[in-house]
């Protein structure tokens, strides 16, 4: 499975949204996904006593996105943190200990807002209801935590291909075989199919960057899924995932690259 974060597709078609390049309709539609619903809660009246009635929330993607740009919103980043890596955050600790928690977090350029998504999942297997609660808090304006231009990312992201493929076979993880060809084989004939990677307004050197990533992210979850067969030990296990940490960094920092691009180059001129 493609790791395809709900803050990246929140980020990459609410910031093609915001340059005016797709539809509000277009924009939902593709955060949305596969969900059943997104709402957002907290987002701060305009002026004081002013602001869109209900703007606090619960509102909608559509209302909510109005909402933040109203407030001076031209853009949005993201960031993707895992313990003692806090990639994309800027803070305050509240914001960052929630984001944390969740493992992803949108922060919006031109106010200081962040955005965190809180997942609930209802119903039987096979059939289960997805909604999605965005939870707008205050953040720190300044630069992120640790995020690498596109050409870091993409020269990281070589290096990173080569050792986890040299990191599978020397742990003899089946990820390195059969399992892992067929994964990627699948994930060549889905990107073939004319998935959309990222929104409009993303230059191609972010969308080869964000595929490679999602390619690296696939290796290392077969490697974490897939042992040599029979019981893993713990040791074993402990092995793997601290020879797999690194290429996982660097995955997640150039899957953030890709998805803050856009805004990167906006202000860039």
């Amino acid at each position: 499975m493609l790791f395809e974060p709900r803050s990246g597709r929140l980020a990459a078609w609410g910031n093609a949204l915001l340059a005016g390049l797709v539809s509000p309709d277009e924009a939902v539609l593709s955060i949305v996904g596969e969900d059943a619903v997104h709402r957002v809660v907290g987002v701060p009246p305009a002026k004081p006593g002013g602001g869109l009635p209900g703007a606090s929330g619960p509102v909608g993607l559509t209302l909510a996105l109005g909402q933040m740009r109203a407030l001076g919103v031209t853009g949005l980043r993201v960031a993707l943190p895992a313990p003692g890596h806090p990639l994309g955050l800027s803070g305050p600790a509240d914001f960052n200990a929630r984001a944390l928690e969740a493992q992803e977090a949108v922060v919006a350029v031109g106010a200081a807002l962040g955005l965190v998504p809180e997942v609930v999942e209802a119903g039987p297997a096979g059939d289960v209801h997805v909604s999605v609660t965005w939870h707008c808090l205050p953040v720190r304006e300044a630069p992120p935590a640790d995020v690498p231009s596109l050409g870091e990312a993409e020269r990281e992201l070589a290096e990173a291909l080569r050792e986890a493929t040299v990191v599978l076979t020397r742990l003899d993880v089946a990820g390195s075989g059969p399992v892992a060809e067929a994964a990627l084989s699948a994930y060549r004939a889905r990107a073939d199919a004319g998935r959309e990677v990222l929104a409009p307004g993303y230059p191609p050197r972010a969308v080869r960057v964000l595929a490679l990533a999602q390619r690296v992210d696939l290796l290392v979850s077969l490697a974490y899924e897939h042992g040599p067969g029979g019981a893993v030990a713990a040791s074993e296990m402990a092995a793997r995932a601290e020879a797999l940490r690194p290429v996982e960094r660097v995955a997640r920092r150039a899957l953030v690259a890709a998805y803050n691009s856009a805004v990167e180059e906006r202000e860039r001129g």
